[in-house]
């Protein structure tokens, strides 16, 4: 069959495939072809500024011209010459030497991948379109996202609301607040995130530039690779490495996206149980279907999608993180089917994060419902009791509110408040216990 979005195997190019089809500019085979001739094409400007040979204008303009406009043509000439090479990047090698010798300067083709192998030119374009993605893509989406519930924080922030601990009533918060749980903990693994370098590897066969130094003995070649790497591409040079990468830093990323997903997969959680309290309402668009049996049915279907992309993705980002890092003495070719996969996991997170996006933007806060387990819950103001009660050293009041309360289903505002007027204290002591109530005891948050 032909490829389409229906006839995909994958739901990301099939089903999701209008949320994420800007994503094939980093992960696509094309992207990879693409970034590989980019760094290809650095690196000979880099040694021609570095006089080892001259390029002339015309082929300077000429490389350039395709450094910016390559495009699926192009691409697909180089897969054309890997039918023949079975190999993916020596393909992108003879492509550009090809295009040399088509314009005049097949003198200066035998500098293209001069040194270098494969994983010099793989270990240099993936860090990149890595580093494009995170920075063009995913930073500004989570931005995005969380701007968006701070936003909701800031506008819930003087919403009582009772809280649960282990699945029972607990002490009341501010629904505000509890978003900005999340907010924080995000902002928190942004920071780590954007503290993670970008790291590359550019080194020749097992790292330690044989080639170059055998025939350019007096050059300088770490120097040259540091400048490449650091200023041409601006990636960090690992300085001690096999033939490959060692991943450590792709791995500490794929280690706090995951550690973002799982915090988003709290938040989606926590929505989805307050939509089952009744706490949230959904806004019901008027054509949908909640079920195909129950009419009556409006499901948290966004959140729930967001937690299975959520975790989908998390699944990769963890066998990818534990995967990279380890390969056979000096390497084996375990990681590059596996580094083929990096779009899957991003692709899985953006799509959540849209879930995410447009379940938050269909809640509406169900005021009387969550007033009425305030109400309902008189019990939580034990805590406020026996504390005040402490601070006037009122003999053994936890145990006396745990005799009040535990168990009790019963109680209300009336009950407490003939308890504390059974209480041996004075009058204004009783005054300001009496203040406190399920709605107005909810502690002091700053926001920010």
């Amino acid at each position: 069959m032909e490829l389409t979005t229906l006839t995909s195997i994958s739901p990301i190019d099939g089903r999701y495939r209008k949320h994420v089809q800007h994503l094939d500019e980093y992960f696509s085979e094309y992207a990879l072809i693409k970034y590989r001739v980019f760094v290809e094409i650095e690196y000979l400007f880099f040694l021609a500024d570095k006089k080892f040979f001259k390029l002339s204008n015309k082929i300077s303009k000429r490389l350039k011209k395709l450094r910016h406009d390559f495009g699926l043509e192009d691409a697909q000439e180089v897969k054309q010459i890997e039918y023949t090479t079975n190999h993916d990047v020596k393909a992108v090698e003879y492509f550009l030497k090809n295009e040399l010798k088509k314009n005049g300067a097949e003198d200066v083709k035998e500098w293209v991948h001069f040194g270098l192998t494969s994983q010099d030119i793989n270990n240099t374009s993936i860090p990149l379109l890595w580093k494009h993605a995170i920075e063009y893509e995913y930073l500004p989406s989570l931005l995005n996202l969380n701007a968006q519930l701070k936003l909701l924080a800031k506008n819930w922030k003087d919403i009582p609301m009772l809280a649960h601990t282990h699945g029972q009533p607990a002490s009341p918060t501010r629904l505000g607040k509890e978003i900005m749980v999340f907010v924080e903990r995000v902002e928190n693994q942004i920071e780590q995130l954007i503290n993670i370098p970008f790291t590359a590897k550019f080194g020749g066969a097992i790292g330690n530039f044989n080639a170059h130094y055998a025939a350019f003995p007096k050059s300088d070649w770490i120097k040259l690779a540091n400048e490449f790497v650091e200023k041409n591409l601006c990636l960090t040079r690992v300085q001690y490495t096999t033939q490959i990468e060692h991943y450590d830093n792709l791995a500490a990323h794929f280690d706090c996206l995951k550690r973002i997903n799982n915090i988003f997969i709290d938040l989606c959680r926590d929505a989805w149980f307050y939509i089952s309290m009744d706490y949230f309402k959904q806004k019901v668009k008027k054509d949908e279907v909640g079920s195909s049996t129950m009419p009556h049915k409006v499901n948290p279907i966004d959140f729930e999608n967001a937690e299975g992309n959520f975790g989908m993705a998390n699944a990769m980002f963890e066998h990818l993180s534990s995967k990279l890092p380890v390969s056979r003495l000096q390497r084996d070719l375990t990681d590059s089917t596996a580094l083929r996969n990096l779009g899957v996991p991003f692709a899985h997170t953006l799509i959540a994060f849209k879930s995410v996006e447009k379940g938050l933007g269909s809640v509406v806060i169900n005021d009387s419902k969550i007033y009425a387990d305030l109400e309902n819950n008189w019990a939580v103001v034990s805590e406020a009791i026996q504390t005040i009660l402490r601070r006037e050293n009122y003999p053994e009041p936890y145990e006396a509110l745990k005799q009040l309360t535990r168990g009790n289903n019963h109680l209300d505002k009336k009950s407490i408040h003939e308890f504390i007027d059974r209480l041996k204290i004075n009058d204004e002591v009783k005054k300001e216990l009496k203040k406190i109530s399920p709605h107005n005891y909810t502690g002091m948050v700053n926001f920010k």
